[in-house]
């Protein structure tokens, strides 16, 4: 068991910005205008190794720097291989690529109808509403878009969005993506969402928002109250590490779940981060805590200068194979590749299948033992279910 599972361990509190007034740091506002976004910040509280000061200078040119005061305070200064550092201060290594990875790892920009929608899904769209988030996350896919350091200008048009999905029936699922959708104002949200809502066609709305994690604050009740008019609205949160689950998220994530908001999850495999069976044990009982259904285990995109934090997908197998039979099934999420090139999400399971012979499936379950469900019934007899031989697989 990971060592703070507790509620009473989970982390609250102001940190190194103990002396800012209470009313001034619970406001989402204040956090983002007092955001660390200078190596000059960073050196205050950290002591930056070579690596990341070099990932800082260049920072600029590949995905701005920034981290929420609320988020920063999450960091063990005393720990170099902390994994709330490993996933938000740069390093040097981002200036590494190799000739697999890619700007557009999954294949985006080939599926782009009009600017801000990707429509790779028969029935389903991704608009992209603003190139912002709250902080940045170093292996981000969409690092070319956002903060705009590579100069993609990127400039959200809801009209032609909005104009795209009416004119296309087919489309019966949209998620607001971006940049993080919740930067925009209530008066956007609420226009944006409310415009959706008059599409006949629209049956599913879902945000990807990293915004609980990383400014809580945001989740205020005003906010919630447009989710109830216009709910249900679905929403994927990006929680990678037991650490980010704090009692300031706990309680946005119940404040959106009262609204009628059901919560899922999606991490990124990431190495000395979460690549870790206890780890990620930890991390999904903690989200079942707080309301949060463990959704995808995402193995980390070909994104240029990410290789420091991919691990190898049998990782992953490993950590799911670890998962399975030992925790609620609630709790376990699908480990996924997004394809390289623009294939969509394929799960990756391990190997629970063994045979399908003319007559039965045989399986292992999570302890390795065998069992074959019958798919012809001989009515005169009484079927075992423990499979004695394994016949040869069928072609």
């Amino acid at each position: 068991m990971y060592p703070h599972d507790s509620l009473e361990s989970w982390h609250r509190g102001q940190g190194h910005w103990a002396n800012v007034a209470p009313n001034d740091w619970n406001k989402w506002t204040w956090q983002l205008r007092n955001s660390v976004t200078k190596i000059e910040q960073l050196e205050k509280y950290l002591d930056l190794t070579p690596e990341e000061r070099a990932g800082c200078l260049f920072a600029k040119d590949k995905l701005a720097l920034s981290i929420t005061p609320y988020f920063f305070n999450l960091i063990d200064p005393d720990d170099l291989n902390d994994p709330i550092r490993r996933q938000v201060v740069p390093r040097s290594e981002e200036m590494h690529t190799s000739a697999e990875e890619l700007l557009d790892p999954v294949g985006e920009e080939e599926t782009k109808p009009v600017d801000g929608i990707v429509h790779r899904y028969p029935d389903r769209v991704l608009f992209l509403v603003t190139d912002r988030c709250a902080s940045y996350c170093r292996y981000c896919t969409r690092s070319r878009l956002v903060s705009n350091a590579q100069d993609y200008n990127f400039n959200p048009q809801f009209k032609s969005g909005l104009e795209y999905i009416r004119n296309h029936p087919e489309i019966r699922d949209v998620l607001l993506s971006g940049g993080d959708p919740l930067l925009l104002s209530d008066k956007k949200l609420d226009y944006l969402i409310g415009e959706l809502r008059k599409i006949p066609h629209i049956e599913f709305i879902r945000i990807g928002s990293r915004i609980p994690v990383f400014l809580p604050q945001r989740i205020t009740p005003e906010l919630c109250d447009i989710f109830k008019k216009y709910g249900p609205i679905w929403l994927s949160i990006h929680v990678n590490h037991p650490n980010e689950c704090t009692h300031e998220l706990r309680e946005a994530c119940e404040r959106l779940s009262l609204a009628g908001v059901p919560i899922g999850n999606q991490s990124v495999l990431l190495k000395g981060v979460n690549n870790d069976k206890a780890v990620m044990k930890s991390l999904i009982h903690r989200l079942l805590m707080m309301r949060v259904r463990p959704y995808y285990l995402y193995q980390c995109d070909l994104i240029t200068g990410s290789a420091h934090l991919r691990t190898d997908p049998r990782e992953g197998i490993e950590i799911i194979q670890a998962l399975r039979g030992h925790t609620s099934g609630y709790a376990i999420p699908q480990f996924v590749i997004d394809a390289p090139g623009g294939g969509g999400k394929i799960p990756i399971n391990p190997e629970y299948v063994k045979a399908i012979t003319s007559d039965a499936i045989v399986m292992r379950n999570f302890q390795g033992e065998e069992y074959r469900y019958p798919l012809q019934f001989d009515a005169t007899q009484k079927p075992n279910p423990k499979a004695p031989q394994i016949e040869p697989l069928l072609v």
